[in-house]
C-alpha cells in the first residue's frame, strides 16, 4: 500500500519494472489485432475491407474511453504523490460513474451510426453488410470495455502493473483462442463468420473485466471506488481537463484514417485494404511503446505531485531512449520484409506490391514519431493535456491531411 518507492528507486530500474508488464500485455494485444485480421482476411477481402472501414469508429470509441482513463490515471497519481488519499478515492469513484455513462452512450451510438457511416465510403452492399454485422455485436460490449479501462488505469496509477498485465493478457489470449473457433465453427461451436470475430473480442473484454474485479476485491488497492450516482462537477472537471485532450490525441488517428479512406477509396479498394493492414501492423510497434509510456505516466504524475522535478526529467529521458529502441527495430524490419508482412493478410499481388511500397516509405518516420508519442505521454502524466493535444494535432491532422 506504500507508494513512496515511486520516488526512491533508481529511475531506469523503476521504469522497466513498471513498463515491462505493460509491454508484454501490449505485445499480446498486438498479436490479437494481427490474429483477428488474419482470420477475417480468410473469410474474404470484402470482410477485411469492412473491418478496415469499421476500425476508425471502433478506434474513436476506444480513444474516448482510454483518454478518459488517462485522466483518471494522472489525477489519482498526482493525489497519491501529494499524500491525499481522500481525493484519490474521489477521482476513482467519479471515473467509474462517468465511465459507465460513456459506455452506455457509445453502445447505442455505435450501433445506430454504422450503416450510414459505411455507405459514405463504399457502394458495395457486401462490405456494408459485413461491417454492420460485425459492429452490432462488437459495440454491445462497450460498457464492459469502459469498466475494464477504468480499472486498468486505476491499477496502473497505483503501480499494480503485474495485475494489470495479467488481466489484459488473459482477455487477449481468450480472444485469440476464440477467433478461429467462433469464425469457422470448430468443435461444437457454430460457424459465425465475421460475427464470431466480434463476439470473440467482446468475450475477451468481459474476461478482462472479471479478472480486474477479482483482484480488486481480493487484493485491496490504495484507492477505493465507492458507490455514487452523483456527478462531482469539480472532480469531473479535473478528470476531463486531462481526459479530453488525451481523448482527442487518441481519436485523431481515427480522423486521419477516415479522411484517408475517403481519399483512397476514390482510387482503388486495394489502397483502403493496404491502409487497414498497415494500421494493424503498426500496433506491433506503437502498442509496446505505449506500454513503456503507460509505465512512465504514473511515475511522472507521482513525482510531480511530490515535487521531485529532477526525477521527472530523468523519467522522460529514459523513456524516450527505450521508445527509440523499439522504433529502430520496427524501421529495420519493415525495410527488410515489407512484402512478406503485407502477404500475411492478402494473396492479391496488387495489394502486396502497393502495401510493400507504402510500408517502406511510412517506416522511415518511425524514429521521429517516438519523440512525439513520448512527449505527449509525459505531458499527460503532468496533467498538461493541451500541449499534448497540440503535438498530436500537428502529427495527425494539420500536416498530414
Amino acid at each position: 500500500m506504500d507508494q513512496t518507492y515511486m520516488k526512491e528507486q533508481p529511475v531506469l530500474k523503476l521504469i522497466v519494472s513498471m513498463a515491462l508488464p505493460m509491454v508484454i500485455s501490449m505485445m499480446v494485444s498486438s498479436l490479437y489485432n494481427i490474429v483477428d485480421s488474419f482470420f477475417i482476411a480468410r473469410i474474404s477481402e470484402d470482410a477485411m475491407t469492412a473491418l478496415s472501414l469499421v476500425y476508425p469508429v471502433q478506434n474513436l470509441i476506444n480513444a474516448v474511453m482510454i483518454g478518459f482513463g488517462i485522466g483518471i490515471n494522472a489525477v489519482i497519481s498526482f493525489y497519491l504523490g501529494a499524500q491525499d488519499k481522500k481525493m484519490a478515492d474521489r477521482a476513482a469513484t467519479q471515473g467509474m460513474l462517468l465511465g459507465t455513462i460513456h459506455g452506455v452512450g457509445f453502445m447505442i451510438l455505435g450501433i445506430a451510426v454504422m450503416r450510414p457511416f459505411l455507405q459514405m465510403f463504399t457502394g458495395n452492399a457486401q462490405i456494408v453488410d459485413y461491417g454492420v454485422r460485425y459492429s452490432r455485436i462488437a459495440f454491445l460490449f462497450a460498457t464492459a470495455l469502459s469498466w475494464q479501462l477504468v480499472f486498468e488505469k486505476t491499477f496502473q496509477a497505483v503501480g499494480r502493473m503485474v495485475e494489470s498485465m495479467t488481466c489484459m493478457m488473459s482477455g487477449a489470449i481468450i480472444n485469440i483462442i476464440l477467433d478461429p473457433v467462433l469464425i469457422f465453427g470448430l468443435g461444437p461451436f457454430p460457424k459465425m463468420g465475421i460475427e464470431g470475430a466480434a463476439l470473440a473480442t467482446g468475450l475477451g473484454q468481459v474476461v478482462t473485466l472479471v479478472l480486474y474485479l477479482a483482484f480488486y476485491f481480493t487484493r485491496p488497492l490504495p484507492v477505493k471506488i465507492h458507490k455514487s450516482c452523483h456527478v462531482d462537477h469539480a472532480m469531473a472537471g479535473r478528470l476531463y481537463a486531462v481526459g479530453i485532450p488525451a481523448t482527442l490525441n487518441m481519436a485523431l488517428p481515427s480522423l486521419l484514417i477516415t479522411a484517408l479512406n475517403g481519399i483512397l477509396s476514390a482510387y482503388s479498394q486495394v489502397y483502403v485494404v493496404v491502409l487497414g493492414i498497415y494500421y494493424k501492423l503498426q500496433t506491433f510497434l506503437y502498442l509496446p511503446a505505449n506500454g513503456i509510456i503507460q509505465g512512465m505516466r504514473p511515475l511522472i504524475g507521482y513525482n510531480y505531485g511530490a515535487g521531485e522535478t529532477k526525477r521527472v526529467h530523468r523519467l522522460f529521458a529514459d523513456t524516450l531512449y527505450l521508445s527509440l529502441g523499439i522504433m529502430l527495430f520496427g524501421t529495420v524490419f519493415c525495410q527488410l520484409f515489407p512484402d512478406s508482412l503485407i502477404a500475411l493478410f492478402s494473396s492479391n499481388p496488387e495489394t502486396i506490391h502497393a502495401g510493400g511500397m507504402a510500408l517502406r516509405i511510412i517506416s522511415l518516420g518511425f524514429l521521429v514519431s517516438s519523440v512525439s508519442i513520448t512527449s505527449s505521454g509525459a505531458l499527460e502524466g503532468l496533467g498538461k493535456g493541451t500541449p499534448s493535444l497540440i503535438i498530436s494535432l500537428c502529427r495527425y491532422t494539420i500536416i498530414i491531411i
